[in-house]
């Protein structure tokens, strides 16, 4: 009898460590199918994602019809999200490269910073775009100017794109009033100043390393020209006049002042049925947001360098083609990312964690990089990864609290791959292949991140 009841639990402890290990193999097949199918079939990436999810869900041992269920959901949510903030952002970036916006702002740039110290200006602005908008958006945005700048200055894309990536992913997760710092925040129940005074401490060396100086040793490794996504049509070499450098950035600005409204309104307003609230919820929405910094920009940078409303239209229209590929690569991404997360490979990888004897902060950036890795989604890994450590940050002090959601922030910035949307939106506005981009963007995120646990570590120390 005893013997009997033996087996019988160590069959109920294998069951769960092999359909987890089958959850792991499913979750690296998938990602070895993509990255094969890119690289050695030369197959799209829009096709290869499609078979990665599948790979995924049937090693996993998922009903097919689940998975493209799954896929379909996700694929649906990331255009429906990000894929019509990606095409505002086109549109509104197709007008400040026509109308002269892009050169206005690359001529002031260069005309205060030699060449030497334009990686240094551009992770700024990044900083600054970044801080209350997400990054696909701020992308989407300064990618004209990112192209121009490294035109100029006859550089490898590179080394002027990486510091301004960096400076957009370092305030997605480690400085609120940034959603994603927000979410950790009121989940663990953090004070917002003292996350965002430390999160400024942790931020600043950590753009310096991972931006700047990395952006030097990767223009050495991947030297790459700019593409010509966003050059500017036949007719806008023929217009007389360019907007201002001022009205250029209240063009570029204004949507990021709009977000921030919203979010330092929803922090000092908690009633929300106050009208002010619910004006700024509305005109401060990444949606509406865009939606207006387009129409605004058609009559500050449009009207302003005196194209006609034919002209405009034509502008805005040839901003989307361009995209196309762009949006269904990006989409799919979604897909592939729904697909690990409906199979339970992030879950699986939080409660393996959990179950380590190590210290809070340092448990809070695994949980979050193991769930980044299995999910390709930085919200994901925050959400999760803040709500499984509720339990574990009682009793500490507001400091050391806020220190974990900052941990958290890092560790969900850790290592972008295949399964990431940023991934592939970053590899094709570069003009890159996938191996460039991991040696690049990838290893940019990993930077960020890991810096960003040490200088989180060392202000433990202290607090």
């Amino acid at each position: 009898m005893m013997s009997t009841v033996s087996t019988l639990a160590a069959t109920e402890m294998v069951e769960p460590v092999a359909a987890g290990w089958q959850l792991i193999t499913a979750a690296l097949a998938g990602i070895a199918v993509i990255v094969v199918l890119i690289t050695v079939a030369k197959l799209h990436p829009f096709l290869a994602l499609i078979f990665g999810a599948l790979t995924v869900g049937i090693i996993a041992g998922e009903n097919i019809q689940k998975v493209l269920a799954s896929f379909a959901t996700g694929f649906g949510a990331t255009a429906a999200g990000v894929g019509i903030l990606i095409a505002l952002g086109a549109m509104f970036a197709k007008l400040l490269a026509d109308s002269g916006g892009a050169d206005q702002i690359v001529d002031t740039i260069i005309g205060h910073a030699s060449v030497r110290a334009l990686p240094w200006a551009m992770a700024l602005v990044g900083a600054i775009i970044g801080l209350p908008m997400f990054f696909e958006i701020g992308l989407v945005l300064l990618m004209p100017v990112i192209y121009l700048v490294a035109r100029r200055a006859q550089v490898s894309i590179i080394t002027i794109g990486i510091p301004t990536l960096a400076g957009l992913s370092v305030m997605h997760g480690l400085v609120p009033p940034h959603p994603g710092p927000l979410i950790a925040i009121d989940a663990l129940g953090a004070d917002l100043g003292v996350t965002l005074a430390l999160g400024v401490l942790v931020a600043v060396p950590t753009l310096i390393i991972a931006g700047p100086l990395f952006g030097k040793v990767a223009g050495r490794w991947v030297d790459v020209p700019p593409p010509h996504t966003f050059d500017t049509d036949d007719f806008a070499t023929e217009l007389k006049r360019r907007p201002s450098f001022r009205v250029t950035m209240f063009s570029v600005l204004l949507p990021v002042v709009l977000m921030m409204g919203k979010a330092l309104v929803d922090i000092f307003i908690k009633d929300e049925d106050d009208l002010v609230r619910q004006t700024f919820d509305v005109l401060g929405t990444p949606l509406v947001a865009l939606l207006i910094s387009v129409i605004v920009a058609m009559f500050t940078l449009g009207r302003g360098s005196g194209m006609t409303r034919p002209e405009i239209s034509k502008c805005v229209e040839n901003a989307l083609p361009a995209i196309a590929g762009i949006l269904l690569i990006v989409a799919a991404g979604g897909g592939f990312k729904q697909v690990l997360i409906d199979t339970g490979i992030g879950t699986l990888l939080a409660d393996w964690a959990k179950g380590a004897n190590i210290s809070v902060i340092l448990l809070a950036w695994v949980l979050a990089a193991l769930i980044r890795l299995a999910t390709g989604s930085a919200t994901v890994a925050t959400i999760t990864a803040s709500s499984l450590m509720v339990g574990l940050v009682e009793g500490l002090s507001t400091g050391e609290t806020s220190l974990v959601v900052l941990a958290v922030g890092a560790g969900s910035l850790f290592f972008s791959h295949v399964n990431d949307a940023g991934f592939w939106l970053v590899k094709e506005f570069f003009g890159l292949s996938v191996g460039q981009t991991i040696k690049t963007w990838s290893i940019m995120e990993t930077i960020l991140s890991v810096c960003g646990l040490i200088f989180v570590l060392l202000l433990g120390l202290v607090i």
